[in-house]
């Protein structure tokens, strides 16, 4: 018996088909949700496979996991918030899908800027409330963007922001500089990034580096009016320094795709007319679905059956 844990929100047709051929019995999240540890160990047991959303799969998860599991497959290129060593530790093995959705979330991105930017979901909202608002915005036309990332989420925002015909200053420690120099990027430090540009979109991981890099230090180097996009994870902002910057006027936009807490409730963010969020939902197009749908079942097939899989992260 082959028994199969589900729990993305999203998983398409075709990833279900290919599950269903392999497994005898899958659980779907009953949620409709990402998962806290205690909703995940009440589902696992007998599990051999675990294909996971974006749930809080933490040590004591690992730890009180049943001997059954010998996988968890990732759906989605991120994997911060599962605890990589105690999985190790316990000889399970963790995979993902890098760059099924770099295209998806790099399109995001730029919808964000541009919605933050002219302030489009307050101007709809009043146009519906039968108001006839008049808004100044901003342009992205010329202007500079900072890319904090340049992984290739980072790099199709860069290839999209070219057709605005932005300067483009990108930081990552890892940066491809001949990738850089073909496609006219400078490469620069955060406090260059914070100092000179107008708009800034981060693409790097959450870890204890990353956390609150973006907090009321930060946001003070930045230029008046600069606007702040997250499609990356919610824990790099420091959301009340984030607000009181836009009370201010110091921040003129922010774009989110991902919050502190997820779902994130009441914030005061939403009072603001100049805040355009989403439900982490970058990766959420139908190409993109497809792909990771398709993607986590087959590494973890492969794992499963004793095959070569290339996306497995904590190889021994």
């Amino acid at each position: 018996m082959m028994k199969i844990l589900v729990t993305p929100t999203s998983f398409c047709k075709e990833a279900k088909e290919l599950l269903e051929k392999f497994a005898d019995e899958i659980i779907y999240n009953p949620y409709n949700r990402p998962l806290h540890p205690e909703e995940i160990l009440s589902l696992l047991e007998g599990v051999d496979g675990y294909i996971a959303g974006l749930d809080y799969i933490t040590a004591e998860v690992i730890e009180k996991a049943p001997a059954t599991l010998k996988v968890v497959s990732r759906y989605g290129a991120g994997y911060d918030r599962v605890d990589i060593a105690a999985a190790s530790g316990k000889g399970i093995l963790v995979t993902n899908t890098p760059g099924v959705n770099s295209q998806a979330v790099a399109d995001l991105a730029l919808g964000l800027m541009l919605s933050a930017a002219r302030r489009v979901p307050a101007l709809d909202r009043k146009i519906r409330n039968n108001e006839w608002p008049r808004s100044t915005g901003v342009e992205l036309y010329k202007k500079t963007l900072g890319i904090i990332g340049l992984g290739e989420i980072g790099k199709g925002v860069a290839v999209r922001a070219k057709g605005f015909s932005m300067d483009i200053l990108a930081y990552d420690p890892y940066a491809d500089k001949t990738y850089l120099e073909a496609n006219g990027i400078k490469e620069a430090s955060l406090e260059a990034i914070f100092e000179q540009a107008d708009v800034i979109t981060l693409h790097v991981p959450l870890n204890e580096q990353t956390r609150n890099m973006i907090n009321g230090e930060a946001i003070e180097k930045m230029k008046q009016g600069v606007i702040l996009v997250n499609t990356s994870r919610g824990g790099l902002i420091d959301e009340q320094a984030a607000y009181e910057a836009l009370k201010s006027g110091k921040l003129g936009g922010l774009g989110l795709d991902a919050f502190e807490k997820e779902p994130p409730g009441e914030s005061p963010l939403f009072e603001l007319d100049n805040v355009v969020v989403t439900p982490h939902s970058g990766a959420h197009t139908k190409e993109a679905v497809n792909n990771m749908g398709v993607m986590s079942v087959q590494n973890l097939m492969d794992v499963l059956s004793g095959k070569e899989c290339k996306y497995i992260i904590n190889r021994k």
